[in-house]
């Protein structure tokens, strides 16, 4: 074991420094410290890994659209504005039921009762003109090509609020493991370019994990719907596609 001898000058009390014939006394004390030499242990090596993210995409036409809708009223009383919603939005799920839209699919997102105020005058308090009535619902449209038709009924029942159209996948289990295998492939092709590049042979797999929050930057669109009595609103939608990202460490063969 090796061994630091630390030499250090301590300071005394006053009283010690000086006696009482005025002599200065000085002191000086050694400290050894003994410190132990650590001897550094050797390190394994690094596991040899290529690590590398994969991507896939598949596409589906949607089987599933949501509507949201509803009815706004005003009257001087809250009672006259209730009661006038009441009997419109009585309309208005009539329409829907006769439509085939089932009991379950449709549901109240929203009902508020709100006074309402005169635009304000300088220095006025503002004035009370009366009372506005909201009931607002989602509509789960199960057969997507009658979106069109739902919204022209809607409309015509008396809808004064109707938009945020939603197209989705019921069950999209079965394309976003699609979605999956085809960021496996993706992995393995970025690993394998990789591998040959650097002169390895690309071993087993070690471990893969998934993105679950990702989601890809999607362009924005507007839909434009006019309604229209002779036939359908003419609703386009598109399709939907489901994204999948995984991060996957292949080992080196040696």
């Amino acid at each position: 074991m090796a061994t630091s001898i630390l030499a250090a000058t301590l300071p005394f009390p006053p009283a010690w420094r000086r006696c009482r014939s005025g002599t200065a006394v000085l002191a000086a004390a050694v400290v050894l410290a003994i410190v132990p030499a650590h001897a550094q242990q050797p390190q394994s090596p690094a596991e040899a890994r290529v690590v590398v993210t994969g991507e896939g995409s598949v596409s589906v036409p949607p089987d599933h659209a949501t509507i949201g809708g509803g009815v706004t009223t005003r009257a001087k009383t809250a009672k006259e504005a209730a009661d006038a919603n009441a009997k419109l939005m009585a309309t208005v799920m009539a329409a829907l039921l006769d439509a085939g839209i089932a009991q379950k699919d449709i549901k109240t997102t929203q009902f508020s009762i709100q006074p309402v105020y005169a635009a304000p005058e300088p220095r006025a308090e503002p004035k009370l003109t009366g009372y506005g009535v909201s009931n607002q619902v989602n509509v789960s449209i199960r057969e997507i090509a009658k979106t069109g038709e739902i919204l022209d009924r809607l409309v015509t029942a008396g809808a004064t609020d109707v938009g945020s159209i939603v197209f989705s996948v019921a069950d999209p289990a079965a394309a976003l493991d699609r979605a999956r295998e085809a960021a496996v492939a993706d992995a393995r092709r970025k690993a394998e370019l990789y591998a040959r590049a650097a002169g390895l042979t690309l071993g087993r797999v070690a471990w893969i994990t998934e993105d679950l929050g990702y989601e890809p930057p999607v362009p924005m669109g507007a839909l434009h719907a006019a309604a229209a009595r002779a036939k359908a609103t003419p609703i386009s939608t598109g399709e939907d596609t489901l994204h999948a990202r995984i991060t996957v460490g292949f080992d080196i063969a040696r």
